[in-house]
């Protein structure tokens, strides 16, 4: 390979992992601020109730299909192998490695659409005893319709992975965007086409996303990468059981993290008619800044991290790792508190109109205020597990994430029966919480990687009083805006959203300014050299 190449290839050293990011967070927001969107659209069309119920059940049994074959993770599962045929100079090899895998997940995803074809009626009515018939067949119905996405999902996620793995993040970056946009066209267009709105457009539009922008976009880019699709390929591949090898445990456990969608559905689904959807509506919300601060932190850097591995570089990517915990804990417990502070105004602003009304609101913001609480939680996550990938290591996180989805079934069932709606999102982040806490456990376990966890969790407890004082003047601002600003109820809260916005950022600044010059400017200077004399004299004891 020559100079000219190499520098091409070349595109994941690690000054570019701040572009990378720009690029993923840019995709990511355009992504969530389609999902609010729809979610407005979906809700204003069809309010929170039984029918919208059998929509959120409607994806259980595609989704657990796509977690049988590792289709979440496949990115994860895949930039590892390659990564070391890019690392090895042997980019060929990779080709048809890469091309023996994908022909085995298209014979397993069509297998799996198949079964969830024909299980989907006995399934259903097992997981949600509380449907009535009608209910358990209009969601089998719209499961029927949304079972083939999954083949655009599995497929499409290889095309994702060659992508990454040649350090292009652009084209990958839109396919939620697409899938976002077909679903809101979807949904939109029925109720235009037949007069009236129903679930049924939206899950056709996010089948049609799924392939125009999963599918159909992804080949074209990785096409773009210089993907090489090698029809001769042997099915016996040594790639095949490296990623039999490395997805299997993603295949059999069954992690929290994968679940907690599902957890939220099926726990949901006991509380009572609308829960679900009510709940659907505050975890995705919630999710939006975890999807802005931290996975694009954990997408951008994982490809580094997986190149960083390959390389022998353990030191450099450890602190890979603990630099990008360090910026998404600071900004999750910014999140936090003002996702919990104005809870309210948030939901009355995006939701509530039309078909969706104030009783409505107040089930969504009591949720949301629990699941606040969750946001640095998932975002810790999203970085602490591509460092476990990114090393191969795929069985320490599922061993502690399918030891935690035990312990989590009595915590949802317990907190489901006895707190109802808050409940649910409680045992969400409590099980969420053991998770992240075992694995963090595991991941600074040596002296070295302790002096790391000591500057993660400095950093984190520096951030911890901005972002607490500035969630109660968010609280009392966005109050005060609530009840004096004239106009309905739409106008009122997007104010009080506003003004709770500013005085947490005008609280947040001025308090960490103080607690920077108190604490860090009168601070004695840090002795790093002694540190790393402490930690090696550890290790050596």
């Amino acid at each position: 390979m020559d100079q000219h190449d190499r520098l091409k290839q070349d595109r994941l050293s690690g000054g570019r992992i701040g572009i990378a990011a720009i690029i993923v967070g840019s995709g990511i927001l355009a992504s969530r601020v389609l999902g609010i969107v729809r979610e407005m659209i979906f809700a204003a069309l069809l309010g929170a109730n039984g029918v919208t119920d059998t929509y959120v059940a409607a994806f259980r049994i595609p989704d657990y299909a796509n977690y049988l074959l590792a289709g979440g993770f496949l990115t994860i599962t895949f930039i590892p192998i390659f990564s070391r045929y890019l690392a090895d100079d042997e980019e060929g090899e990779g080709w048809i490695g890469f091309t023996a895998i994908v022909r085995w997940l298209t014979i397993a995803v069509t297998v799996l659409i198949v079964g969830g074809w024909i299980v989907a009626p006995a399934v259903i009515g097992a997981i949600y005893p509380r449907f009535d018939a009608a209910q358990v067949a209009e969601t089998v119905r719209l499961t029927r319709i949304v079972l083939p996405a999954q083949f655009a999902f599995v497929v499409g996620a290889m095309f994702v992975a060659v992508q990454y793995a040649k350090g292009h993040f652009t084209i990958p970056s839109l396919a939620p965007v697409v899938y976002n946009v077909g679903i809101i066209a979807g949904g939109v267009g029925y109720a235009v086409v037949t007069g009236r709105p129903d679930p049924e457009g939206f899950v056709w539009g996010a089948v049609v996303g799924a392939f125009v922008g999963n599918l159909a976009l992804q080949w074209w880019g990785a096409r773009r990468s210089g993907m090489r699709v090698v029809w001769a390929a042997p099915w016996k591949h040594p790639a095949v059981r490296q990623y039999v090898l490395i997805a299997l445990p993603l295949m059999i456990g069954q992690s929290i993290v994968a679940l907690d969608e599902t957890f939220m559905s099926v726990f949901g689904g006991l509380v009572g008619e609308a829960a679900q959807t009510h709940l659907l509506y505050a975890r995705r919300t919630m999710l939006v800044p975890v999807g802005l601060i931290a996975q694009a932190a954990a997408v951008a850097a994982y490809p580094f991290l997986a190149r960083l591995h390959a390389e022998g570089k353990a030191v450099q990517m450890r602190r890979t790792v603990d630099r990008a915990l360090r910026w998404v804990l600071v900004l999750s417990l910014s999140a936090t508190a003002l996702l919990a502070a104005m809870s309210v105004p948030i939901v009355r602003t995006l939701y509530e109109r039309s078909q969706f009304l104030q009783a409505d609101s107040a089930a969504v913001a009591r949720a949301l205020f629990f699941y606040a609480f969750a946001v640095p939680i998932w975002g810790t996550l999203q970085v602490l597990t591509r460092g476990f990938y990114a090393k191969r290591d795929m069985w320490t996180p599922v061993v502690i994430g399918t030891v935690a989805t035990v312990v989590a079934v009595p915590i949802y069932l317990t907190a489901a029966n006895r707190f109802g709606i808050a409940g649910v999102a409680t045992a969400s982040v409590v099980s969420l919480g053991l998770y992240t806490a075992t694995l963090g456990a595991v991941w600074y376990r040596d002296p070295i990687a302790r002096a790391g966890l000591r500057r993660v969790v400095d950093t984190a407890g520096r951030a911890v009083p901005p972002a607490v004082l500035g969630g109660f003047a968010a609280f009392a601002a966005a109050t005060v805006a609530m009840r004096t600003v004239p106009g309905g109820v739409t106008v009122s809260n997007l104010a009080a959203t506003a003004v709770g916005t500013a005085a947490f950022t005008g609280t947040a600044l001025a308090v960490g300014a103080l607690l920077y010059d108190l604490v860090v400017g009168r601070a004695a200077p840090v002795d790093h050299e002694a540190d790393r004399a402490a930690a090696m004299s550890q290790l050596g004891g």
